[in-house]
């Protein structure tokens, strides 16, 4: 039987664990870990893959799963660094839904960290200084008071975390930051930009510069936010924008890629098809759309799918 098409698939293992359709880009973890960078920020649009991605780094490295089955016919088992799956304590947290409001912007944020304390509750059972657990209970009320618009009672809740784990596993840490940015853009856009910064690029920093507990780190967004320079003195973060070379084919389809898309649902790939959907070179390589190659497979009807799917207010003003 012919598999379904992931369109809105976002969590990896859903994809493969429900036998969709997908393209590997397991090639990607190789490059993560042969680069060795601390901190990896990838700009690429929305609609390139960017979540789903990040939801396979997270699979391969969390140390919680067992994840060779979802693994198993991908090309990283190939590689000598399929040692590495299932090794290391894995944060992974998205800001996709941190939009609106500041207060729902906040709340969001706080409940992504949430996720994580709950999903290794178990690391704060083990012994505690006494200081550690007055942190530990200062950062657990800001984390419980979601609604208040307040940020700057949490900024050491990531930090603090990964603290935890390495104590507890004994190793550090890999950290999946997906949207990023969609917080600050939010901001931007409604008019309390200054109200948000600062307690949020603290919480960024504390986990990702000055924690000695991280490993490595990524995180994904549509843009580098370069007002006031928030990443100034994270002099380890490495950017990856559309004109670069790293990772350049792992976000969107190759050409190759499109036509085995295409193929394994009867479509061909023809001047019509490239017309249309042609257009992005990032790096070395031009990148079809896969949002909209997905929704061709699925409605056989050349039509723009991408056009439409994301706001453009961010735009209208001035850059961030």
């Amino acid at each position: 039987m012919r598999k379904a098409i992931p369109l809105g698939v976002v969590d990896y293992e859903t994809l493969k664990n429900q036998n969709y359709f997908f393209i590997d880009k397991s090639m990607m973890i190789y490059d993560f870990l042969m680069r060795k960078s601390t901190v990896t920020l990838i700009a690429r649009p929305r609609r390139f893959g960017k979540t789903i991605n990040m939801s396979m780094m997270s699979s391969f490295f969390d140390i919680t799963k067992d994840s060779k089955e979802i693994f198993k016919d991908t090309k990283i088992v190939e590689t000598e660094y399929i040692s590495e799956m299932n090794q290391y304590p894995t944060i992974f947290i998205s800001f996709a839904n941190a939009k609106n409001d500041k207060w729902n912007v906040v709340k969001e944020i706080k409940l992504q960290l949430r996720k994580e304390y709950d999903r290794y509750a178990h690391v704060f059972e083990q012994k505690m200084t006494v200081f550690e657990q007055n942190e530990y209970e200062s950062l657990v009320q800001g984390l419980m008071t979601k609604n208040d618009g307040i940020l700057d009672n949490i900024i050491d809740a990531l930090s603090f975390l990964m603290e935890r784990l390495e104590k507890y596993y004994h190793k550090k840490v890999m950290v999946f930051i997906d949207e990023y940015d969609t917080p600050f853009i939010e901001a931007h856009v409604g008019g309390y930009y200054e109200e948000l910064r600062g307690g949020l690029s603290s919480l960024l920093h504390n986990a990702l510069k000055t924690s000695t507990s991280l490993h490595y780190a990524m995180m994904t967004g549509i843009q580098r936010v370069a007002k006031e320079n928030i990443f100034s003195d994270l002099n380890n973060l490495v950017v990856c924008t559309v004109k670069d070379p790293e990772y350049s084919k792992y976000f969107g389809f190759t050409e190759e890629e499109t036509k085995q898309t295409l193929e394994y649902y009867d479509l061909s790939f023809n001047d019509e098809v490239k017309s249309m959907y042609d257009g992005y070179h990032f790096g070395e390589h031009d990148i079809y759309n896969p949002w909209s190659i997905l929704n061709y497979a699925s409605r056989k009807v050349l039509e723009p799918y991408w056009v439409n799917t994301s706001s453009n207010t961010m735009i209208k003003k001035s850059n961030i």
